[in-house]
Formats: C-alpha cells, structure tokens, sequence
C-alpha cells in the first residue's frame, strides 16, 4: 500500500504549495476520522508498530469527524478572514 501513502503526501505537498503561491502559510491538515484512520494504518503498515500520527509532510495534524474521508491543508491564522487559506481533498477513494 505504499502507492496510497506516497499519493497521500503527494497531495498535502500539492495543496501546500498552492497555498503558499497564494500568498498563504500553510500550518494544518484538517482530517476526517476516516482519513485519518486510513492513513494511520498507511504509515503503520509501512513502518511498523501501532503509533500515532501527529503531523504529515511536516504540518500538523487536526481531526474533524464531519470531513470523513476527505482532508483540507488550511492556513490556521488566516482561516475565516476571507475567502480562501484552505484547500481541500480526498484522502479514502
């Protein structure tokens, strides 16, 4: 299932980006329980052992049930000022 971490990271890296050419600071990934149990067992399964995730491609990691499957790489301080500072994805197909 390495295919479906690399995928997974891929996108957080991808929606960063866009982001940051956006002119926003990217700090979070939001994730749905579902997301989150997906990828907790990508990375398990990969490496071993029964640990926690606490951050992908070096933004921190936030649960939200109502997301689901879904993800959404958010700006934190920027959130709510506007439109944008969040860009959001399907993490469980």
């Amino acid at each position: 299932m390495r295919g479906d971490l690399i995928r997974v990271l891929s996108t957080v890296e991808e929606k960063a980006n866009e982001l940051k050419l956006d002119g926003y600071e990217p700090d979070v990934v939001l994730l749905g329980k579902e997301a989150y149990e997906f990828i907790r067992a990508q990375i398990n399964e990969e490496f071993g052992g029964e640990e926690e995730v606490f951050e992908l491609s070096g933004l921190k990691i936030r649960t939200l049930d109502e997301l689901g499957g879904d993800a959404v790489v958010i700006d934190s301080k920027a959130l709510g000022l506007g439109l944008g500072g969040a860009k959001r994805f399907k993490v469980v197909l």
